[in-house]
């Protein structure tokens, strides 16, 4: 059940990617070149540059970033990155030159944080600035904003929940007579390029992502062969089959291609931890790796 759920994601990730950039699996070599003909060569270096000082484990999520800027710009032109925003003191091209974390986005990586802006950006102009945001972590529907003065039964407001994500409130009468307002859940939609981001992460997975340029290849650094052992037969004794894990771990690229594989976020709770103790292995932080092996002892 847990890969049926996990391969329907893929299908529709595949299906976006291919509505939007034209490809099922376009790889990070395709991603680069393609985002260099609409974004401009010095941008993309620079982009190329953030991704690859990201740990391996998180280089996927900047590729995938890189495909919400490409989709953004087809969108809304490359003057986009010349142009402030939201009373900001910085542009996005002086954003990405410097890697300035601005708030409130201090918790994204500097690509994260512009395809926020380009998402919302993007969001905007195809259905008009949102009145008022919204914590989808509540699903109550009712009254969640307040109306804006003449609205009407049947008035549709614009709301946001999330980076480039909308929804509307539909103003109705309420039986004592009053006007309210209902989250109507069905509308629930997201920009071209907040759907690039999410759709190439999941179609083009963790990797291994090879960049131009990296010699040696990061991906053919060794691990810890004793932890590496540890956490491929853990994996197999909870469910992962050989196919899997894959044969012995010895490089990072080995490591990196069986977390793809196992589908581990489709799994049961516990993965998480093994999950945690992987990434610790791949990105070569023998504190956390420690910690984490720990962990997974102690709850095996």
């Amino acid at each position: 059940m847990r890969e049926a759920r996990a391969e329907d994601a893929r299908t529709e990730a595949r299906r976006l990617i291919r509505d939007l950039l034209g490809e099922e699996r376009l790889s990070a070599a395709a991603l680069v070149r393609e985002a260099g003909a609409v974004l401009g060569a010095d941008r993309v270096a620079r982009c190329v540059e953030l991704a690859r000082g990201a740990p391996l484990t998180r280089r996927s999520a900047e590729l995938a970033s890189l495909a919400g800027l490409l989709v953004g710009t087809r969108e809304l032109g490359p003057r986009w990155w010349e142009r402030a925003r939201g009373g900001k003191p910085l542009v996005p091209d002086e954003v990405l030159r410097s890697a300035t974390a601005v708030e409130p986005w201090t918790d994204l990586t500097v690509l994260e944080m512009l395809t926020a802006w380009i998402a919302d950006d993007a969001a905007d102009r195809r259905w008009g600035e949102p009145a008022a945001a919204v914590d989808l972590n509540s699903w109550q529907a009712e009254d969640r904003v307040a109306l804006p003065g003449g609205a009407a039964p049947g008035d549709r407001i614009v709301l946001s929940f999330d980076a480039g994500g909308r929804l509307d409130a539909v103003v109705v009468r309420r039986p004592d007579g009053d006007l309210g307002s209902n989250l109507d859940f069905d509308s629930l939609r997201y920009s071209r390029p907040a759907e690039a981001q999410w759709s190439w992460g999941v179609a083009a997975g963790l990797g291994p992502h090879p960049l131009g340029g990296e010699d040696p290849s990061p991906y053919g650094t060794p691990v810890d062969a004793g932890a590496a052992r540890t956490l491929r037969a853990w994996a197999l004794r909870h469910g992962a089959g050989a196919a899997q894990t894959g044969p012995e771990w010895r490089v990072r690229g080995d490591v990196v291609a069986a977390i793809e594989r196992v589908d581990w976020m489709w799994r049961s709770g516990e993965w998480f931890a093994w999950w945690r103790a992987v990434s610790a292995l791949v990105d070569g932080d023998p504190v956390q790796l420690d910690a984490r092996l720990a962990e997974i002892a102690a709850g095996s």
